[in-house]
Formats: C-alpha cells, structure tokens, sequence
C-alpha cells in the first residue's frame, strides 16, 4: 500500500474516532437522564444490589456488542451474535460437562468456536458475496437448529465445574472493597472494549476496518486483500462473541439452547445509539459501551417500576427504532 493510500487511511481513521464525539456526548447525557429519572421514580433503583444487576446484565450485552461493533463499522451487519452466543455456550458446556476437560479448555473452545463461525460468516460475505443481512440470518437459523440439536433440546448445567460461575459471578475487586462486589463479568467487558478500542485507534487492522466500511472500493483498487481483510474481522468478531457465550453461561450456571435471540436486536440498537453509523465507516467503542449501558439502565427501570414485560418489550422495540431513524438523521446531516 503506497504512503498515500496509508496517510488516507489514517486520516479516515481519525476522522471516524473523531467524528462520532457529538453522538457519544448525546448518548452520555440520555444515560444521565435515565438514571436520575428512574432514581426519581424508585429509590430502589439507585441501591448497591440493583447497580450491580445493571452492570451485570451490561457484561454480556456490552461484549455482544463491541463485537458487532466491528462488523458494523465495516459496513456490514450479523444477525447471528445471539444465537452463536448460545452455541458458543454448547460447546463450552459438551466439553467441560460431557468430556470433563479442565475450566480453561472450556473458555478456550467457545471463544475458538466463535471464530470459526465468523470465519465461516465472513467468507459468505466476501467471497461467495451473500448480502451480509442474509448471510447472517441464515447463520442465525443454522446456530439455532445446531444448539438444539447438539443438547437434544435440553439444559447443560455446570453444577460440576469448579470456578466456572466466578468467571462472571465471581467479584476479585468484592475481595478488595466488599462494599462494592463489582462481577466479574464486568471487568471482562471493560478489558475487551479497551483491547478493541486499542485495536481500531492503533492498528492497521483498525485503520482497515474503518476503510472498508468508507470506501471498500478505493481500498481495494489500491492493492489491499479487502475479502481477507473482511473474514479477519468477523472471525475476530466471533471470537469476541465467544466470550460473551462464556459470561451468559457462567452467570446463568447453564447453557439454555433456546437462549439467544433478540439479544442481537438489543446489542445492534446498543451500537447505533452509540454513535456508530449503519452504513459504516464511522464509530467508537466507548460509545458502544454507553449505549449498552442505556439498554441495560432502561430494561431495569422499567422492571424496577413495575412495567409489565410485554410493555417493556414494545419500549425496546421503540428505543430500536428511534436509534436507526437517529442514525438515518446523521447520515443526511453528514451527506
């Protein structure tokens, strides 16, 4: 790649990181008054125990969506993240409680099963050039029928392996401040945002993704493998997917089959109302980060106020829909 072609890479980058300041500081504020709105209404909203719960539920949704995160930039899409999630658990499940392999063997083939199926994802996308909406939700399908099949329909539970729950239960800062027993889980979502924040701001594979969702075309006129490119970041994308597979099971000490869809739905809605655009090219980790937040604050003030589930759920459905039509303002405003 020529030193031009590099200069305009890294200023794409930039612009993209910069460019979505605005966005992340509108999302900051709606946290803001999300949470003192729901502390008006309930005074058990702001309790230790119930900012834990939010957090916790955070963990899981923040890292399906930092890994989509990934995806979107590019300018593509996966349907498939809640229910590879759910296989991802399967498979950690098969190994550690059906063959009896040691705890990190379990962790590591979830997250390698994850990054096979990006890889799989990705190579319909680039190179068998399956729109990434349908390349995605036919995964979604296969994943699902694959989850089920694998268990027979029923629960894996990890009653007989030792530390698993602490991988997200678990609290090492609780050790250090019992006041504040801060999971697990939440730290694992802090360090994989910070390592794909680092990776998009510092990295040629960063400046890449950024490109490829700007202008795939130049990118690949001036010499650059853009499908390689492509696959890498779903299967990276997968792996990261992996890990929230690994979260959800240890918080739930399962792996249920039948879990898995509209989590996707929520960590998309997560991503756009951080800042990052559908059509690609521009986002932040941070502002994913915020976003999944924002989901996570809103589900819980509205069970914390006592809204019936099917009405939390047309509320959600909502809140995806204003932060596509939001996402749909920016890009007419930037045009």
């Amino acid at each position: 790649m020529s030193d031009t072609t590099a200069k305009e890479d890294g200023t794409t980058t930039r612009a993209a990181l910069a460019g979505g300041a605005y966005q992340k500081l509108l999302a900051f504020a709606g946290l803001i008054v999300l949470v003192v709105g729901f502390s008006l209404a309930s005074p058990s909203f702001l309790q230790t125990a119930n900012i834990i719960s939010i957090l916790q539920a955070t963990s899981v949704n923040g890292v399906l969506a930092v890994g989509v995160t990934l995806i979107i930039i590019t300018g593509g899409i996966d349907l498939s993240i809640g229910t590879l999630m759910t296989f991802c658990a399967v498979m950690s499940g098969v190994v550690l409680t059906w063959l009896g392999a040691p705890l990190p063997a379990g962790v590591v083939v979830a997250i390698a099963t994850g990054a096979l199926v990006g890889t799989i994802s990705g190579t319909l996308v680039a190179k068998a050039k399956i729109p990434p909406f349908i390349a995605t939700l036919g995964m979604m399908l296969v994943l699902k029928g694959m989850s089920l099949i694998v268990t027979g329909t029923k629960p894996i539970y990890f009653n007989e392996t030792e530390g698993y729950t602490a991988i997200s239960q678990g609290s090492l800062i609780g050790r250090m401040i019992p006041q504040f027993p801060l999971p697990n889980g939440v730290l694992v979502l802090f360090v994989v945002a910070s390592v794909v924040a680092w990776i998009l701001g510092r990295t040629v594979l960063g400046r890449y993704t950024f490109a490829l969702g700007s202008n795939e075309e130049a990118v690949r006129l001036s010499g650059v493998n853009t499908d390689r490119w492509k696959i890498g970041i779903y299967a990276r994308a997968g792996a990261i997917v992996g890990i929230a597979g690994v979260l959800i099971s240890s918080r739930l000490n399962s792996a249920q089959p039948a879990l898995g869809l509209g989590y996707e739905l929520e960590a998309i809605a997560a991503v756009v109302i951080g800042g990052t655009t559908l059509s690609g090219g521009r986002g932040t980790i941070l502002g994913t980060v915020i976003g999944a937040l924002i989901m996570s604050v809103l589900t819980n003030g509205l069970r914390v106020m006592s809204v019936a589930p099917e009405w939390q759920t047309v509320v959600t459905g909502l809140i995806i829909i204003a932060a596509v039509y939001a996402d749909q303002l920016r890009r007419r405003g930037a045009a």
